[in-house]
């Protein structure tokens, strides 16, 4: 029995790229992928066929193209081709008509098929190859799955390089089509949402341990920003059954200005899909900047640590951990579920425990007292007498999220 080609879809503005755009669709099938083009471009009619016009993607967007094209305002423009693309691949996907995307451009371009991208599943695959990839993408990736790959040219026409660069991203595209086991498909496990930091990383592992040998599969995400805003959304998705919120480090981050902050939406996610969850204070002694001479000046006179040349860690005071205490209460106050805090009066980090440089049971009781003066008396706080990496307090916390989840 033959198996039916993969699908790739094409997203690009097919009048000024439709040279670039033609190379690449030749190259996805010299590989045996069938392709499905669709033009967001909106200046002049497109050079190669395509399967979606822009007339279609801008009516999706709710526009007449045309209009577009008279009030000659690009920004205008590409906003409207972007909420229509988004809605065009949504469809193409709910219908099983394709099995990866890929795209190519300039800022526009980029901004326009990666807002499509974000709109897929992850999983799902998706190669955007642009000219701004090798900066910071964290605006056109978001909490996605997208793979930028760095144009090194302008989308401009063919050369040895761009020859060099779609032929590779046409080899890309397609191996991530191709015919492999979903892991989704067989591994029906119930999955545990679970923060780590290095500065956690003992707790994590002892406590993910004790979960998958009670039949669970455990995802642990790198509390750097990225890492808790990308759990939160996969929580409102409904990917979890219950959250180990170890790592609790970029509230932190949020408070003070440091790099790793997740927004003001951390900690709200499973509390309004109403799943258990443990919280810790994990790394909330410490806020996140890049080298040292990045830290804001008006910091100047805060007690630092090196972890590398890259990253500096400023140690809270038991000011802001007691507004963070706060806010942690503030916040969990809205579960509808099983949720309890716990706390190692011991130490949060590697170095708050005694004898390391940011170890300081004043800033741990701040936390405490701001969290009891807020929170719902009906949510359990507990306090133990030994620090986060202690295996103890670790399986302490993964038995009490099993006894949540078996509904003791």
């Amino acid at each position: 029995m033959t198996r039916m080609a993969k699908v790739i879809c094409i997203i690009g503005a097919m009048d000024t790229k439709g040279e670039d755009f033609a190379y690449l669709q030749a190259e996805i099938a010299r590989r045996g992928c069938q392709t499905f083009i669709i033009d967001t471009g909106v200046l002049n009619a497109s050079t190669i066929p395509v399967d979606i016009s822009r007339e279609i993607v801008a009516q999706a967007g709710g526009a007449v193209l045309e209009d577009l094209q008279s009030k000659q305002d690009r920004g205008a423009a590409m906003s409207i081709m972007a909420q229509g693309i988004e809605v065009v691949i949504k469809q193409l996907y709910a219908d099983s008509r394709i099995n990866g995307v890929i795209a190519m451009g300039g800022g526009g371009g980029t901004s326009i098929a990666t807002t499509a991208m974000r709109a897929l599943p992850i999983g799902f695959p998706k190669v955007m190859v642009s000219t701004i990839a090798s900066g910071d993408v964290s605006q056109y990736v978001g909490m996605s799955d997208i793979t930028m790959m760095p144009s090194v040219v302008d989308v401009a026409g063919l050369n040895r390089i761009s020859r060099r660069i779609y032929s590779n991203a046409a080899g890309a595209i397609c191996g991530m089509v191709s015919d492999v086991e979903d892991s989704s498909s067989v591994n029906d496990k119930p999955l545990i949402a679970v923060t780590m930091f290095g500065n956690t990383t003992r707790a994590v592992n002892y406590a993910r341990t004790i979960l998958e040998n009670e039949g669970y599969e455990v995802m642990v995400f790198h509390a750097t920003g990225a890492g808790g805003r990308t759990m939160e959304a996969l929580i409102a998705n409904g990917y979890f059954s219950a959250v180990l919120d170890m790592t609790t480090t970029e509230w932190a981050d949020e408070l003070c200005g440091g790099v790793f902050g997740a927004g003001p939406e951390r900690l709200d996610a499973a509390a309004r899909a109403g799943i258990p969850q443990i919280v810790v204070p994990g790394c909330i002694d410490m806020c996140n900047f890049m080298a040292r001479n990045t830290v804001p000046e008006h910091y100047d006179d805060r007690l630092f640590y090196e972890w590398n040349p890259d990253i500096t860690l400023m140690r809270t005071t038991p000011e802001e951990t007691r507004r963070l205490g706060e806010l942690f209460a503030e916040k969990l106050n809205s579960a509808t579920h099983s949720v309890a805090v716990y706390i190692p009066l011991a130490g949060v980090s590697e170095i708050d425990i005694e004898g390391k440089p940011f170890h300081s049971p004043v800033a741990i009781e701040a936390f405490v007292s701001g969290l009891k003066a807020t929170i719902n008396p009906n949510i359990p706080v507990i306090e133990i007498q030994t620090d986060i990496n202690d295996p103890a307090f670790a399986g302490q916390t993964a038995n009490a999220l099993l006894q949540m989840l078996k509904g003791v």
